[in-house]
């Protein structure tokens, strides 16, 4: 996911966002353990969206608060 793509979600987009990013992080972690996964980097990858989107959301919320 690029950040221009993440820049134009809403606040409640970006939460379900985050939490849909988290339960397939867990799921890969799992799939890795069990062997069942090949590809290890994916993890990575969904772990700095994870934090693209959990910044963009502290920008906005600090914007709602000003």
């Amino acid at each position: 996911m690029k950040i221009t793509e993440i820049r134009k979600l809403s606040t409640a987009q970006l939460t379900t966002e985050s939490s849909k990013l988290r339960d397939e992080i867990i799921e890969l972690k799992r799939s890795k353990v069990m062997g069942e996964s090949q590809n290890v980097r994916l993890v990575r990858h969904k772990r700095k969206d994870l934090a693209r989107v959990l910044t963009v959301l502290g920008e906005q919320l600090t914007k709602e608060k000003i």
